[in-house]
Order: C-alpha cells, then structure tokens, then sequence
C-alpha cells in the first residue's frame, strides 16, 4: 500500500508542475489603457509691438529722410551721436511687431531724435545698399552694407551701445548713396 500512496504522491506532483508550467506559459491578459486624455490646444500669442528691454516704446520707426539734419559729429562718450554706429532695436520691414537688435549708423537728427540706417552683412543686388566695409560692430568681421531705403528715427535712450566711428570718408559715401536713393543732397548743417 505504500507504493500506492507513493505512486498517488508522485503522480498529484507532476499534476500539480503540470498546472503551474500551464499557468505561467500562458499569456496574462493586458490591462486595458485607460484612454489618454486629448491635449488642449495651446492659445496662439498675439503679437505685440517690437520692445526694448526696458518693455518701452519701439526703439527705432521708418521716416522719410526729409526734415532731417545731417550731420558728422562723432564723439565716444556714451551718448550716441552722427557718425557713429550703435545697438539698437530695429523692427522687421515684413513684420513690424517682431526685430531684432542690430547695428545701425546714425546719420543725423530730427525733432530730438537720431536718424539712421541699419547695417547687414549680407549682400542683396535686389535693394539700394551702400558698403560701408569692416568694423568693430561685426564680431567676425564681415564686410557691412548700409540698407538704404529704410530710414529709421531712434530714440536715442533706447540705444544700447556704441559700436564704433564710421570714418567721414565712408560716412560721406553713405550720405551721397541715401540722398540718391531718396532724391536729396544733404551737407552738415
């Protein structure tokens, strides 16, 4: 009788290894994914007006060139003056609520303000530029051109450095090449 529960405990054994190799070799089920909830769209920003730093006024607008008192008188003091090259920001022509900051040569006043043209440094055939050569405002020292049918008036607080003196030869080239493109001739005044 003994082999007979031997036999039984043996046999109740390889049923119950049987069972568990059944059990893990089968697939568990997958807990259903809870569904994922749909992102809100995000609003979209409403543009808002070119800015200095400081959240003023925009730093620099289009004018006409008429009105404007061209003039040579570089000094580097920490104030900006005509003839020299300044920081400031400068709105987009395609996007006036967007800019950015660039160089710019002052060449002039107007009602207490500076008048200026901004620089590039890249070439375009398609627009009246005027080269104004290398300087200290180009950190690689590229050649710059002046942009010459843009005029911009400058609030000169919102000017956030000088760059550097344009030298009166290349400054008198720029006032000829704008007076051609806007049908004036200037001389200091």
């Amino acid at each position: 009788m003994r082999s007979g529960l031997n036999l039984r405990s043996v046999l109740g054994l390889a049923r119950t290894a049987l069972d568990a190799v059944r059990r893990t070799s089968q697939p568990k089920p997958k807990p259903t994914p809870k569904p994922k909830p749909k992102p809100k769209p995000k609003p979209k920003p409403t543009p808002t007006p070119p800015r200095s730093p400081a959240g003023s006024a925009p730093s620099a607008i289009d004018i006409e060139l008429d009105g404007t008192r061209i003039e040579y008188t570089p000094s580097m003091d920490g104030d900006p003056d005509p003839g020299e090259v300044v920081w400031t920001w400068v709105p987009y022509e395609d996007d006036p609520t967007q800019g950015k900051d660039r160089p710019v040569v002052i060449v002039g006043r107007r009602r207490g303000a500076l008048v200026g043209v901004a620089l590039t440094s890249k070439r375009n055939d398609r627009e009246p530029q005027c080269e104004v050569g290398t300087g200290p405002w180009d950190r690689e020292g590229r050649p710059s051109y002046a942009k010459l049918e843009r005029v911009l008036e400058i609030d000169p607080r919102q000017v956030r450095r000088e760059g550097a003196v344009l030298d009166r030869r290349r400054f008198d080239d720029l006032v000829v090449a704008l007076g051609r493109v806007h049908g004036t001739t200037h001389r200091d005044r």
